[in-house]
């Protein structure tokens, strides 16, 4: 473990590193992809320099048009939690790929990955395959609308659940409002069936219900929300949460896209031992490839067609190389002991770098959930609500981004973007990875 006396950490800004190539590509890129991009948050709009057009994946490590090799934080935004290029998963989506990589029919692979879930989540009994986590959540909402009978949706402020038009709303300036879109292209007749309240607000949830009684299908959140900042929820606002929408009648949907398989096998779910009525998980279920699902009891799942009324279809559903993929990975999870020692790995690495920067008064807190992390610019104790970060910090962040771009580290380019841990981030790199933020926190703090 690395010492946090200052002597022993330099306080000298490193030189850019090379992005002549990526730059580039970036130039070249912007005239077929709007803003260059098929994602916002690659552009790096919110970091310093043009963004690194990554070549090569391997363990922890990835290497960029330049040859620069970065130890990666960011695993593809989550789901890449045995690493890069996994030997075990690589080599089943090889022996798939052999017998074709898409059929629009039925496979066994399908009911090889759904058993593994199934199997080991006490809280679904059946599921879909869909292509994406977004996707999963727009046919969460409608199996929500369809066995209710009910439109309206409640959603929280400062959680993320894809791109969804009646989801692509924010608060309005009410304790509890009607969402107010915030996309050009969704209708406002959209964004008035959804309701949006501050998250860790029980008063909000109380009025929203009395306002709305015999209205509400569902409510979605994100149990640990996690796409901006780190807004770790206490156990007993998730349980209100479901004790209310028990007693309304309204289905309550736990967006485990990001925590799902990441906290635990049975995802937030499982950490906190709340059964939310419906459930949906992004790629990581497909060791990273384009997949996703949604899953719920029998009796809701029997609304989804050909069973019900409810429809929901997709050509790629359940691919087979997505699902070899899975099956690997989910196996791997399985294994005794791996979410302890990858929880273990991650919480003495956040705790080092606390350490560091509690010794020097530094106004900065990693906030933690099994293997994910967050950095904040903030001297708060906890971070529940989208409103209690502070804006400013960001261009904090900004410079801790360069500062560590230049030592070989990698972090989504967003201060409210998390950072995730791989079972392929060892202790040498992980000691590396802490030296570089140590060094870099130094520079940020200086410029102050």
């Amino acid at each position: 473990m690395f010492s946090v006396d200052s002597e022993q950490v330099s306080t000298t800004s490193k030189p850019d590193i090379s992005r002549e190539k990526s730059a580039e590509l970036y130039a070249k890129a912007k005239t077929y992809f709007p803003g260059g991009v098929n994602s916002p948050v690659r552009a790096f709009k919110s970091v310093y320099g043009t963004p690194l057009f990554i070549k090569k994946g391997d363990g922890c490590h990835i290497w960029d048009a330049d040859d620069n090799q970065f130890i990666d934080f960011c695993c593809s935004w989550g789901p890449l939690i045995l690493g890069h290029n996994h030997a075990k998963v690589r080599e089943k989506v090889i022996e798939v790929m052999q017998h074709g990589m898409s059929f629009g029919a039925p496979t066994a692979l399908e009911n090889e990955l759904a058993e593994l879930i199934v199997k080991n989540n006490k809280f679904i009994e059946k599921l879909r395959f869909v292509s994406s986590g977004t996707e999963a959540v727009m046919s969460a909402i409608r199996l929500a609308r369809g066995h209710t009978k009910r439109d309206k949706i409640l959603k929280f402020e400062g959680c993320y659940h894809g791109h969804t038009d009646a989801l692509l709303v924010k608060a309005g300036s009410g304790l509890v409002t009607f969402g107010e879109t915030s996309s050009a292209g969704v209708p406002k007749s959209f964004a008035d069936e959804t309701i949006v309240i501050a998250l860790n607000d029980r008063e909000a949830l109380q009025k929203a219900f009395a306002e709305f009684k015999d209205q509400i299908a569902a409510v979605i959140i994100e149990p640990i929300p996690a796409n901006n900042g780190l807004l770790l929820q206490e156990k007993e606002f998730l349980q209100f949460l479901r004790d209310i929408c028990t007693k309304n009648g309204t289905l309550l949907i736990f967006d485990e896209v990001i925590s799902g398989f990441r906290v635990g096998f049975e995802g937030a779910a499982g950490h906190y031992q709340i059964k939310p009525d419906i459930i949906t998980y992004g790629k990581i279920i497909g060791g990273g490839l384009p997949v996703g699902c949604y899953g719920s009891s029998a009796e809701i799942m029997s609304n989804i067609s050909p069973d019900g009324a409810v429809y929901q279809a997709g050509t790629l559903s359940g691919n087979p190389v997505a699902m070899a993929a899975g099956i690997a990975q989910l196996s791997e999870l399985l294994r005794m002991g791996f979410y302890r020692d990858l929880n273990n790995k991650t919480e003495e690495f956040a705790a080092a770098i606390q350490r560091f920067a509690t010794a020097r008064n530094y106004k900065f807190k990693v906030f933690t959930i099994g293997s994910i992390f967050w950095f904040a610019f903030t001297d708060k104790e906890a971070i529940r609500r989208a409103d209690d970060i502070d804006a400013a910090s960001m261009e904090q962040f900004k410079k801790l981004h360069r500062e560590l771009i230049n030592r070989g580290i990698y972090l989504g380019p967003s201060g409210y973007e998390v950072g995730f841990i791989s079972s392929a981030h060892s202790k040498i790199e992980l000691e590396k990875a802490k030296r570089a933020i140590f060094e870099s926190l130094e520079i940020v703090f200086r410029e102050k």
